[in-house]
């Protein structure tokens, strides 16, 4: 009789779901991913795939098109809110890492990876919400959805994102996402607004003595190849409240925030449209990634808020890693007990970097946002460097 190929049931068609299907198929392993949502090619803001992310682009063969449809990064550039210049970092990437940094829309990224898993012959299902994922041993994992219908395989990848269903069957009274207490606001502008400004292939960011600026081009199109966003103090407001108001209004809270930030700052706000609002949640640590047949994987299993570039990387080298062990043939729990062992303190420290970081963005004195800033210029060369460790991991070589 023929070798029945193994089926992994993927859960979520974010980053890391459809490259590890990509990626378990060449393994020899079948794959069918499941997302919750209907397919769309225009959901949210915008992201950066950093050099160790690029390394997995490239290897399914992704990263000249990331190139050539995003916007290489050739440093992360620091203002204060009156335009003075506090330092750089992420120069000279590709030299120093192998692969650059590029920005890309969620939106485009997402349409790259769905195709290239549809050429791969996985199977994708949209409208698939999970509700109960059943394990019985001997028999096929079942994994039942919100429309009634199920799905079997030999096993499970929750793939689902911060607020993973997935994780709630492999960890039923784990922690919930945590809630940082800043809100990000976001999305894109023409080219033009930066007429005037040569900011080149640079990011260019900016501590407030409340919150943060961020903006640059992710993306050769003139017409909305600029992505920026804004990270802010909550306030007693989550991003579901802001999502409520009107146009006008969310576009009015933002000028007032921002009033009297440098150039171009307020024409970047005025030019916005469509702006997308999203609470910044973090999952710390989980006590374990996987029960029976079933794990987690990207921010299901370590979701990092955005403060350090890393949310769509790690995902991505969960993905090829896990692949990788795939391959080596042992027994499935040994299999995700090795793939847990491995990525669990490298995410856990970039999670934890990314906390860090946003603790920056939030409230000052005025006598404490300058302290900041000097503390910004003295220290970022130093702490540049000690930030290495995140780019120049390669997860083809791991």
């Amino acid at each position: 009789m023929p070798h029945r190929r193994r089926k992994a049931l993927i859960i979520g068609a974010g980053i890391a779901g459809p490259v590890a299907a990509i990626l378990l198929r060449r393994a020899g392993i079948e794959s069918a991913i499941y997302e919750a949502r209907p397919y769309s090619k225009g959901i949210g803001g915008g992201l950066q795939i950093a050099p160790n992310g690029m390394h997995v682009m490239d290897e399914i063969g992704l990263a000249n098109e990331l190139i050539s449809r995003g916007s290489i990064a050739e440093s992360f550039d620091f203002y204060s809110q009156g335009g003075e210049r506090l330092g750089s970092i992420n120069r000279d990437m590709a030299r120093r890492f192998g692969q650059p940094a590029v920005n890309i829309s969620r939106a485009v990224l997402n349409e790259i990876l769905i195709d290239k898993a549809w050429c791969a012959c996985v199977s994708l299902y949209f409208e698939k919400r999970l509700i109960k994922v059943e394990d019985r041993g001997d028999q096929p994992v079942i994994a039942y959805f919100a429309d009634g219908t199920t799905a079997e395989g030999d096993f499970l990848i929750g793939a689902d994102g911060v607020h993973s269903i997935a994780r709630r069957q492999v960890v039923p009274d784990g922690p919930k996402p945590f809630d940082t207490g800043l809100v990000g606001f976001g999305g894109f502008v023409p080219h033009s607004v930066l007429d005037g400004r040569a900011i080149g292939r640079h990011v260019e960011t900016t501590f407030g003595q409340s919150g943060f600026f961020g903006y640059g081009y992710c993306s050769p199109d003139p017409k909305d190849g600029v992505m920026w966003w804004s990270t802010q103090p909550a306030h007693g407001m989550d991003a579901a409240m802001f999502r409520a108001l009107d146009a006008q209004t969310l576009k009015q809270h933002l000028r007032g925030f921002h009033r009297g930030w440098h150039d171009p700052i307020p024409a970047i706000i005025e030019a916005a449209e469509n702006i997308v609002v999203t609470d910044t949640l973090d999952v710390a640590t989980l006590p374990t990634w996987s029960r029976k047949r079933s794990l987690l994987i990207g921010d299901a299993a370590h979701a990092t808020s955005p403060h350090a570039g890393q949310g769509a990387s790690l995902a991505l080298e969960d993905a090829m890693r896990l692949a990788r062990l795939m391959q080596e043939g042992q027994e499935l729990t040994a299999t995700f007990q090795a793939f847990e062992a491995e990525r669990r303190p490298r995410a856990e420290k970039v999670v934890a970097i990314a906390r860090r970081n946003g603790n920056n963005k939030r409230e000052f004195s005025a006598a404490g946002a300058f302290i900041r800033n000097q503390m910004i210029k003295l220290l970022l060369p130093l702490g540049s460097k000690s930030m290495d460790f995140m780019y120049s991991y390669d997860a083809r070589a791991a």
